[in-house]
């Protein structure tokens, strides 16, 4: 949008047009060391593979692997990183009063046909010299990914756009979530709200199986995808991981489908 060379008009004077801050335009993010990037890379593998891993244990692991590192460390990178891990930890009853949380409403539920009840999550990708971040929204019955976004912030627009898009596809009777930041602000909240047959389901505080079929579905693509390539530009990760979620949904055959694949039962 902003011509910096060649326009009739100052920065500042488009800036005003365009409504953008000024000062923002002349910032330049720091890039990440190598150290971190590789730092933050490992910690999302062995994430990946042993969910209930938190920061000490994880912390533990690099230092038998030789890295120099602390919890403390470890804890920070793994808030940048949007993860935590699935077990219960100390005063998970204090929640912030400033956020709504809902009650889990798929236990013990028969999932029986697409769209009773889709998931949301959101997974760290990792590229050559940094990272990026992915939503996506997957129907329980079927498996079939509805909608997905990726960003190289974890500002809540992707998540919205996400859920947007998968609006315009189906609609299900219940959206499950976890009690993430993303998902118990007002913005995600009172988009689902706005479609008044949605009934909105959180996880449980430190409930693994919850939200069973998105973290498969993580699995899924790293293994298969993501932990095969090397990223070397936002692009090049969109592109592929555009392809997989092609392959996933209209080629890749489930044993829990009776080999079938998602879009075949989604679209039946």
């Amino acid at each position: 949008m902003m011509e910096w060379g060649n326009s009739k008009l100052p920065v500042s004077q488009q800036a005003d047009l365009l409504g953008l801050n000024r000062s923002s335009l002349y910032y330049r993010p720091v890039a990440p060391s190598p150290e971190e990037v590789a730092i933050k890379h490992r910690i999302d593998e062995i994430y990946t593979k042993y969910q209930f891993y938190g920061s000490r244990r994880i912390a533990e692991v690099l230092k038998n692997e030789e890295v120099n590192i602390n919890r403390k460390r470890v804890q920070r990178h793994m808030r940048e990183m949007g993860i935590q891990a699935l077990y219960p930890g100390p005063n998970l009853s204090k929640r912030n009063l400033q956020h709504r949380i809902y009650p889990y409403l798929l236990k013990g539920v028969n999932i029986t046909r697409p769209n009773q009840a889709w998931g949301i999550d959101i997974t760290y990708i990792r590229l050559q010299d940094s990272w990026m971040y992915l939503a996506a929204i997957i129907d329980w019955h079927s498996r079939y990914i509805i909608s997905w976004e990726l960003d190289q912030t974890l500002e809540i627009g992707f998540v919205l756009d996400a859920v947007r898009r998968a609006f315009t596809i189906g609609q299900p009777d219940i959206f499950n979530s976890d009690q993430g930041s993303h998902f118990t602000s007002s913005k995600y909240i009172h988009l689902l709200k706005e479609q008044p047959a949605v009934q909105i389901s959180m996880d449980s505080k430190g409930r693994a199986l919850d939200n069973i079929m998105i973290e498969r579905f993580w699995r899924s693509l790293k293994y298969e995808e993501v932990y095969l390539k090397d990223y070397g530009t936002p692009r090049e990760a969109r592109q592929n991981i555009r392809d997989y979620m092609e392959f996933y949904n209209w080629e890749r055959p489930h044993q829990s489908l009776g080999y079938r694949t998602p879009a075949s039962i989604y679209f039946q």
